[in-house]
């Protein structure tokens, strides 16, 4: 097996993530198959890369050495492929828009506006689950742009050279019950309602099972924790047998309900991130149709809709 540049940038993506689960989400690959591909390398290479302990995947001497020296092969080429098609781009073929994005129900209004604004525009959007591994990617200049959050508590870092416009200095988390869940009825949830329920995580969105993490011990709670994706959540909450954490803008649903926490005990900072300088001509307008789209999903989700009412925001 000779060592190619996807590998590298397996091994890179196992390393951000710190863990074969982030990566494999990451890469758009199977956990399974992420594991087989990392064991033929280490074969290939003649010794460990990876130790793989409780809290994720840590690099080893070596697998350190590995990852230090593929960083700068890959941004090279990264280099070469961005201004390759920016040359090809001014040449014929129209701009392009390169957006990277977490989950966010802003991003069809978003879409549709940019559509509006930049009609000559080729957009292109790339959704991925780690916030920190967009914001790499705009710094490499892969992606003009990326819309992400950042959980209290656990700030992300930012690679240099970014220009950070904040969108929410602090969005609510909110809560999702199953439509029968005795706490459903209420308008505010308790986390004290929720005690004796196993809550759902996604150990690959940064932060975000700290965060949780230490919103539970700060109410005395230590419950049972399943950890998956947010892909399958939803029919999970629906039959009872997890609550988990949604974004406000979550809308219900017949056989679930999304309701705000008392106290709003964890919050995330919302914020657009561009390369230094890429902020002007066309793209001004751009935070402002994502601003713009983000209040009108708020609008569309009645149990944030009240909430901002009660705290007389628009």
């Amino acid at each position: 097996m000779d060592l190619e540049v996807r590998h590298l940038k397996l091994l890179c993506a196992i390393a951000d993530a710190g863990s074969l689960h982030g990566a494999a989400r990451a890469l758009g690959t199977s956990q399974p198959a992420l594991t087989n591909q990392l064991r033929r390398i280490e074969n290939t290479l003649g010794g460990q890369l990876f130790s793989r302990e409780r809290t994720g995947c840590v690099p080893t001497a070596l697998g350190q050495g590995v990852v230090g020296r593929a960083r700068p092969l890959l941004a090279s080429l990264s280099a070469l492929v961005t201004e390759t098609r920016a040359a090809a781009a001014r040449t014929g073929g129209g701009p392009r828009l390169r957006i990277g994005s977490t989950a966010s129900r802003a991003i069809p209004g978003w879409l549709r506006r940019l559509r509006e604004r930049l009609p000559s525009t080729e957009t292109e959007l790339q959704v991925a689950v780690s916030a920190t591994a967009l914001l790499r990617r705009v710094a490499a200049g892969e992606l003009d742009m990326a819309f992400v959050h950042e959980v209290e508590g656990c700030p992300l870092r930012l690679p240099p050279g970014l220009d950070i416009r904040t969108l929410v200095e602090r969005e609510p988390q909110f809560v999702c019950l199953a439509v029968d869940h005795p706490a459903a009825h209420r308008t505010i949830v308790d986390l004290a309602d929720l005690a004796g329920d196993q809550w759902m995580i996604d150990p690959s969105v940064d932060g975000e099972w700290e965060g949780l993490r230490r919103v539970l011990n700060a109410a005395g709670l230590n419950p049972r924790v399943l950890h998956g994706d947010y892909l399958t959540a939803a029919g999970l909450v629906a039959t009872g047998e997890v609550v988990t954490l949604c974004q406000p803008t979550s809308r219900p649903r017949p056989d679930m309900v999304v309701r705000p926490l008392r106290g709003d005990p964890l919050g995330v900072r919302l914020f657009l991130a561009v390369r230094n300088g890429a902020y002007g001509g066309e793209l001004a307008g751009v935070g402002a149709d994502l601003a713009s789209a983000y209040w009108e999903a708020a609008s569309h989700s009645p149990p944030y809709r009240s909430w901002l009412a009660e705290r007389g925001l628009p």
